[in-house]
């Protein structure tokens, strides 16, 4: 029996879905973060559960070839990279094998996963910065990452993931609450003023958006605060007070004040131009998300007779992407503030065979077609994590269209749903897209066609 606090020496066989390596004990499986398939190991058990346990790495007695030193001060405490002591090109050996993993323990028919498209440069990709702010032991405010599993805030000075334009804002910003002594936000007792900070970026454009959350309606040195910032970087196209004063996780409340610009910037993707607000999902590695939705169009095979439905649309961005090899795309998003951004975006495109509605596509998608009279002949879904509803999955498996792209950024939900979409549907390819470098997650396309066979 497998005890607690107790060492072991043992071999690591296989790899976790979340990148940890796994051991086996008499058949009992253990989890080890920061080991390698390959490697042997001292490991230390931390928990023991009724059928696995977790160990941390005491010593690496065999190391695998593909280990590296990890380049990040931080790495060892943030949550944000999880593989980072690993080759960059073995972590897309990885992730084939995570989903193909996934696809053969759920479809009928195996199908070989195509080698995940990796970046060039897997560094200071994301367009997206955001960090919560708190209180140092100096009494100063810091700003970081959380520490993995506490809210303990590790300051960021270099992040190798992050723009470093965002960054060097963000730092400003900091300088700038410190410089005004702006009280920042605790936990604890809930009190004080600024609680994270966002910084969005436009990597073709520059333009930089900043937001601020705070716990209450007045900001105190708003003003010198926007202008000691739009003075050292004039690339800041517009500066937004987000207010939140939930006791939540959630880190943007609903409620938002522009107190400089006009509350949004732009960005460009291949040749259409997005406008971007606060509230808004935007990709946050457009350099891979043109690969990602270049390879879906590829998959789905558009022609100008086609009727496309782009579900979960976001601000459009898919759904723009497709409209020139299309007749006419419907598109539907929940959050109306970003499907508004899409119906805008299409005329800042001049694309006028596009149709966005807000609403639940559990709720909505069904009624839209029988509203607006539509058949389509092609659909592309881009779920949340959590992937698809029941009802949504039965109007696919309703309406037999012959081909449908599911992009998803949860290869488990989505393997899910394939199963339950296998009886009218199957699946022809899938192709990992590596959206999230030096991390475990990996984004999946999938092409399903139509079954002929009865």
């Amino acid at each position: 029996m497998i005890e607690k606090n107790k060492e072991y020496i043992v071999e690591i066989i296989d790899t976790g879905y979340k990148g940890e390596g796994i051991a086996k004990i008499d058949n009992f499986t253990i989890f080890i973060n920061d080991a390698i398939k390959g490697e042997k190991c001292k490991i230390l058990i931390l928990k023991v559960n009724k059928n696995f346990a977790y160990g941390k790495i005491i010593e690496i007695i065999t190391k695998s070839k593909y280990r590296v030193e990890d380049d990040c001060t931080t790495y060892k405490r943030c949550g944000g990279c999880d593989l980072r002591h690993i080759d960059y090109n073995y972590t897309l050996t990885m992730k084939d094998n995570v989903v193909q993993n996934l696809i053969n323990k759920t479809l009928s028919n195996i199908i070989k996963v195509d080698h995940t498209i990796g970046m060039e440069k897997p560094y200071y990709y994301r367009n997206k910065l955001q960090y919560p702010v708190g209180k140092g032991k100096d009494n100063k405010a810091v700003m970081g990452v959380f520490a993995k599993r506490t809210h303990e805030i590790i300051p960021v000075q270099n992040c190798l993931i992050q723009n470093k334009k965002a960054q060097e804002v963000a730092n400003e910003i900091l300088n700038i609450i410190n410089k005004y002594n702006i009280s920042v936000y605790d936990e604890k007792n809930q009190m004080g003023i600024v609680r994270h900070v966002i910084v969005k970026i436009g990597i073709h454009t520059n333009e930089i958006m900043c937001i601020i959350v705070v716990n209450e309606e007045d900001m105190k040195y708003e003003k010198e605060f926007v202008q000691d910032i739009t003075r050292k970087y004039p690339e800041v196209k517009t500066i937004v007070k987000n207010i939140n004063k939930r006791n939540t996780n959630v880190i943007l409340g609903d409620k938002n004040v522009v107190l400089y610009g006009d509350g949004y910037i732009y960005d460009t993707l291949s040749e259409y131009k997005f406008k971007i607000s606060p509230m808004s999902f935007y990709q946050t590695n457009p350099i891979q998300t043109e690969v990602l939705y270049k390879k879906a169009i590829e998959f789905a095979n558009l022609n100008k007779n086609d009727i496309l439905c782009d579900l979960y649309c976001g601000i459009g961005t898919i759904g723009i992407f497709a409209s020139k090899y299309v007749k006419k795309v419907y598109g539907i998003e929940i959050v109306k503030e970003a499907a508004e951004s899409a119906n805008e975006n299409a005329k800042i495109n001049k694309v006028d065979n596009i149709e966005f509605m807000a609403g639940d596509v559990e709720k909505v998608f069904e009624k839209m077609l029988v509203e607006k009279n539509v058949t389509p002949t092609a659909i592309i879904v881009d779920p949340p994590r959590r992937g698809l509803d029941k009802n949504t999955i039965n109007t696919i498996l309703n309406l037999e269209v012959e081909k449908v792209v599911y992009v998803s950024c949860n290869p488990a939900t989505q393997a899910r749903d394939l199963q339950l979409l296998d009886e009218k549907y199957k699946v022809k390819a899938i192709q990992p897209v590596d959206m999230f470098p030096h991390t475990h997650h990996v984004e999946n396309i999938v092409l399903l066609e139509k079954r002929t066979e009865h």
